[in-house]
């Protein structure tokens, strides 16, 4: 019922005219409504990230402090082949199948020879992603790239929120970027495939399997080393896609992947380990506070992720959706 109430009431905050009281209250309605759709489509793009990380972290159990770096990575990759191709598409190909390919030699010469150390998972992939951030910054020096938008991808849509009645009496409707929309509508895409892929298919019962009792999956014959190569493969390739498509949405620049990494981290944290549901709940808080804090708080804008990642671990410390067994 307070679910509902509060649904109709963002229903109508989005799609009315605002009062002057809650115009005095919160700012201009286009303010508001244009910071939420930026909440929602950052979550976009964090889940892009997370959900390449919930694969490895949250589901397989392997602690790679190096997914940001990933990012980052195949964000210069695909920038290089952006550049010398001019072909987006390319780029975005090019991000995934560049860090897939890290990513599967990782599982192959690091976390197959560690696997259940969590301490050692941790320490080495620290230490590898200080390493890559320094090789990144030797070969990209320390310029800000911005890939270019995609002609079919490029300028505004209009949107049927009104956000202010001229004195004519016409409305005005708002205006909102075409390629962070594009964002948004990937990651359901992708979203809804992972599901699919992990509660739907032969190889995600593998996959869920042996992660709960990889000994007993070897025993029916299944290379478990391969399919967990694979999924990392993946979950690494998700780091370099989602790098080049933030990097088109904002920019690629040393840090990044610290940034990225710490977004992930939190949350998998919130919206549950190994849940791609969990995810995606966790990058729409995560993105609407981020914004939220920005636009509204600020100074202190970035306490809000935080005061969110402590409420859920203090009322439910296995974060907001659990894994179905």
């Amino acid at each position: 019922m307070a679910a509902a109430l509060a649904a109709a009431i963002l229903l109508w905050m989005f799609l009315a005219v605002w009062p002057a009281w809650l115009v005095a209250l919160l700012g201009p309605k286009k303010v508001f409504v244009i910071t939420i759709f930026n909440g929602i489509t950052l979550a976009g793009l964090y889940f892009l990230v997370a959900s390449g990380f919930t694969l490895v972290f949250g589901l397989m159990r392997n602690v790679n402090l190096a997914h940001g770096s990933l990012y980052l990575f195949g964000a210069y990759v695909g920038y290089d082949v952006a550049t010398a191709s001019g072909s987006w598409l390319l780029a975005v190909a090019a991000g995934f199948l560049a860090a897939a390919v890290i990513g599967v030699l990782m599982q192959i010469l690091i976390f197959r020879r560690m696997e259940g150390d969590e301490l050692r998972q941790t320490l080495v992939t620290i230490g590898i992603s200080i390493v890559a951030a320094d090789l990144m910054l030797w070969f990209w020096t320390g310029t800000t790239y911005q890939f270019t938008v995609p002609s079919w991808l490029d300028g505004a849509v209009s949107t049927p929120i009104i956000t202010a009645v001229r004195h004519d009496g016409r409305a005005v409707f708002m205006m909102y970027p075409l390629y962070r929309l594009a964002v948004l509508v990937a990651a359901v895409a992708i979203g809804i495939a992972l599901y699919v892929f992990l509660n739907r298919t032969r190889v995600g019962m593998m996959i869920r399997a042996g992660v709960d009792d990889r000994g007993m999956l070897a025993a029916t014959g299944v290379n478990v080393h391969l399919v967990f190569a694979a999924v990392f493969g993946v979950g690494a390739g998700l780091a370099g896609l989602a790098g080049v498509i933030g990097g088109t949405a904002l920019s690629v620049a040393p840090g990044e992947d610290v940034r990225y990494l710490l977004a992930s981290l939190v949350v998998v944290i919130v919206g549950g380990m190994g849940s791609i549901t969990g995810a995606a709940v966790g990058a729409l808080l995560v993105g609407l506070a981020e914004q939220i804090g920005l636009a509204y708080f600020p100074t202190y804008g970035v306490v809000l992720t935080f005061i969110i990642m402590v409420a859920v671990l203090a009322v439910r410390p296995q974060g907001l959706i659990v894994r179905a067994a």
